[in-house]
């Protein structure tokens, strides 16, 4: 992998190769299956790159993309691409995904120093509360694609195991919203249990929910539950997601939302630490966004969210459908 990006990198452009993710982090799964260990999630490469990391996306994104392609086969893993620069890391502000980038990496070309000047990612208290409205965000959107798999008329193993993952990962994901939310966040899924535990108002289901989306996370299986058993934790889930989604968002936001079609209907700006400049663009670069344009499209995404999955309305598979590819876009 070093070598591939340095076959397309020049060494005078390349700053560094970092592995990012769960295995950076020493916390990547490991699925035991047929007598055998082999790793489960995604490796994810940072790339710095010195310069505009615009330029250089057009300029080198094909070729690192085509070079994860070749790669993922051996691994038996999606190997992915990123590119940054240091310079950009540095300047950028704080979010949790540049926070357990930092905090959790191992390094294929550079050394710690590289990190110098990225101090302001090392606290875990700085992160913004509109991160973890992105972390709820991208997991309540697997429960929505899950009830959708949930709803077909047939129903396999592979949808099974769909569905289960995206259960696990929103069980994770509550618990970490909920440290965010409290200023406890760390980048160990393992110190986040632990910190959890010693949270005032962590409820013994959001605690027990965890610990099961940590063992998944760790030690992720195929699950072998029936449509039924699904559909019934699924309820579950969402319900409580539901509960831990409207007290962030009347946190963030500052506004009072007791009910899913208080959301929907609330007018205020959902996204404003987006700037106005930045909505525009994007905008008038893509046109047909169902957003207004001075809002930034995840708006239009986050009340879809919220209606179609609790507010009781049915959620048409054409409309998840659309949902999903633009939030492919805007996650």
């Amino acid at each position: 992998m070093r070598a591939g990006v340095e076959n397309i990198i020049p060494s005078s452009r390349l700053e560094g190769l970092a592995l990012a993710g769960g295995y950076g982090r020493g916390e990547g799964g490991v699925l035991h299956e047929g007598g055998h260990d082999r790793p489960y999630n995604d490796l994810e490469f940072f790339v710095f790159v010195r310069g505009s990391t615009f330029i250089n996306d057009r300029r080198y994104k094909a070729s690192l993309h085509a070079l994860g392609e070749s790669l993922s086969p051996e691994a038996g893993l999606e190997v992915e691409f990123k590119i940054l620069s240091l310079q950009k890391l540095r300047r950028s502000p704080v979010s949790m995904f540049y926070y357990d980038l930092v905090m959790g990496h191992r390094w294929l070309v550079g050394d710690e120093s590289l990190f110098a000047g990225c101090e302001h990612h090392q606290n875990a208290s700085d992160i913004p509360l509109h991160e973890a409205t992105r972390l709820l965000f991208n997991r309540c959107s697997g429960l929505l694609f899950a009830s959708e798999r949930l709803s077909q008329d047939s129903f396999d193993s592979d949808d099974a195991d769909f569905v289960g993952r995206n259960l696990a990962k929103a069980q994770l994901a509550l618990g970490d919203v909920f440290l965010t939310m409290n200023g406890r966040y760390h980048w160990s899924c393992r110190e986040r249990h632990h910190r959890l535990k010693e949270t005032t108002g962590a409820s013994p289901a959001l605690l027990a929910h965890h610990a099961a989306g940590m063992a998944f996370k760790l030690h992720p299986q195929r699950t072998t539950k029936s449509r039924a058993e699904l559909s019934l934790e699924h309820t579950e889930l969402s319900q409580m997601a539901s509960e831990i989604f409207l007290q962030l968002e009347s946190k963030r936001l500052n506004i009072r939302l007791a009910q899913a079609a208080d959301y929907v209907s609330c007018t205020a700006n959902k996204c404003p630490e987006v700037p106005l400049w930045k909505n525009v663009l994007i905008h008038l670069r893509t046109r047909g966004l169902p957003s207004g344009l001075t809002r930034y499209p995840r708006e239009h995404l986050l009340n879809e969210l919220v209606r179609m999955l609790w507010t009781g309305c049915v959620a048409e598979p054409q409309a998840v459908r659309r949902y999903a590819t633009l939030w492919g876009c805007y996650n």
